[in-house]
């Protein structure tokens, strides 16, 4: 591995333990919303449903992103971070420094795209 991929891959683990932290701390400013007791008359109790259900959502997102990310450390640990689970080649080094958790190039996303289009057209 060359010194700048090393270096690149140092700077993606960083930003990884960087937004991981930032969504456990989005995950414990939630516990409020998420424990909220639902009192008071219909109109109440439905503003207190409409928010617990986009609280639940939220928390949802929170724990995908941790999950993407502590798999994006476990790749950097066991040594394929940085390489397409579809196409085997390199990650572009721009793409993997906007989105360090992301398993797939361009070529390897667009290929899945147009393997779930090719599915869902098939279910429709």
């Amino acid at each position: 591995m060359s010194a700048s991929r090393k270096k690149l891959f140092e700077e993606c683990r960083r930003k990884l333990l960087n937004s991981r932290q930032d969504a456990m701390n989005g995950l414990i400013a939630l516990n409020p919303s998420l424990s909220t007791e639902m009192v008071g008359d219909e109109a109440d109790l439905a503003a207190a449903h409409i928010s617990q259900t986009q609280a639940l959502n939220q928390r949802d997102k929170f724990l995908e992103r941790i999950r993407e990310i502590d798999q994006a450390l476990q790749r950097y640990e066991d040594g394929s971070f940085g390489v397409c689970e579809e196409t085997g080649e390199e990650i572009e080094d721009k793409r993997l420094l906007a989105l360090p958790w992301t398993r797939l190039s361009l070529e390897g996303a667009e290929i899945r795209e147009r393997e779930r289009k090719r599915y869902d057209q098939r279910l429709a």
